[in-house]
């Protein structure tokens, strides 16, 4: 009988041990057991980050950090960290969380436009993936990969395609300038490329043009006649004699160093250098700005018409006018530099 009751007794304390085992087991995958309010957050994982950087990433966004450390452990989770952008949703439990930051990796919007250097190209870059800036301006300018790809010191700027794309964020700089590389090949289809070729430009002067014409004018419906312009010039054998060229050369320069040029002089025009297109006939040997598409496509789509020279619309600041003659330009610039001094604009 006495055995009989420490049998029975045994078997109770087993049966409530195993119960607790199973409330902790349940409690622990299955309980919410987030700690924030709004509808959910992220985390970051780096692809050098351990378990710990993990974990005091997730401790501030948890009720119970002990008991997700118990199921991340029982998961194998804590010696397989998966590198991405993960998120978190409100009331999610222990085991939703780590199925989340083990498999499902979240897209990130990566956008870029108008950037005039790869410097400034890689730290804006920077800002939206993993890849430091320093990473991304040595795979952009790697010589072996532009040698390969057909792009120069001058020209490589070009490759990128101002827009929009979706990328891992632990995506790696290597990986982001390849994917650019991809974007570019799927922007250059065969129907831009066959207008390229009518124009008589390869792909690089298209966008080497499309800069030029990008800050010229940023009104999207002038760009195409602005972009005719260029060409009738290119065309005749004329300079371009466009002042964006000017200005990027003088930027160039030291004694332009922090100056910003408002008025282009004729002191300008005498600079030294292949971006000086008063002075050098034809295109310059690289783009002076990433142009946006709108450019790109009215370079490819250029107004045909007989206009030789614009200049800003004195009473439309934004706008230009259009001449067929240099007598009537000069008409036109004479109203728009009165209007430049009467701004107080110098130089």
């Amino acid at each position: 009988m006495y055995i009989k009751k420490i049998l029975l007794a045994i078997v109770f304390i087993g049966l409530g041990v195993a119960a607790y085992f199973a409330y902790f087991v349940y409690s622990a995958m299955f309980n919410p057991n987030t700690a924030f309010n709004n509808d959910c957050a992220y985390i970051y994982v780096k692809s050098t980050d351990d378990y710990n950087e993990v974990r005091a990433q997730l401790e501030p966004l948890l009720l119970d950090i002990e008991k997700f450390d118990a199921l991340a452990e029982q998961k194998k989770y804590v010696n397989h960290v998966k590198a991405g952008r993960f998120v978190i949703k409100k009331g999610m439990s222990n085991n939703d969380i780590i199925n989340s930051i083990r498999s499902h990796n979240i897209p990130v919007k990566v956008s870029f436009n108008n950037q005039n250097s790869l410097e400034l190209l890689s730290g804006r870059i920077s800002k939206q993936i993993e890849a430091d800036s320093v990473a991304l301006l040595a795979a952009f300018k790697d010589m072996a990969f532009r040698e390969k790809n057909g792009f120069n010191e001058a020209t490589i700027l070009g490759m990128f395609i101002p827009n929009s794309y979706e990328f891992f964020w632990n995506t790696s700089a290597e990986g982001f300038r390849d994917r650019m590389l991809n974007e570019y090949h799927r922007f250059w289809n065969d129907t831009r490329l066959e207008k390229a070729r009518k124009a008589n430009l390869s792909p690089n002067q298209v966008i080497a043009l499309a800069s030029i014409v990008q800050e010229e004018s940023k009104q999207k419906a002038e760009q195409p006649r602005i972009a005719g312009v260029y060409m009738n010039r290119l065309k005749h054998k004329w300079t371009l004699d466009a002042d964006p060229t000017l200005k990027f050369a003088a930027y160039k320069l030291p004694e332009y160093k922090d100056k910003i040029i408002k008025r282009v002089l004729n002191v300008h025009k005498e600079i030294v250098s292949p971006y000086n297109t008063y002075k050098n006939q034809g295109l310059p040997p690289g783009l002076i700005v990433m142009p946006d598409i709108s450019a790109i496509d009215a370079v490819l789509n250029y107004e045909k018409h007989s206009y030789f020279f614009f200049v800003v619309d004195a009473k439309k600041p934004g706008y230009h006018k259009f001449s067929k003659s240099l007598a009537q330009h000069n008409q036109y610039a004479r109203e728009y530099h009165r209007y430049l001094s009467q701004q107080g604009i110098r130089q």
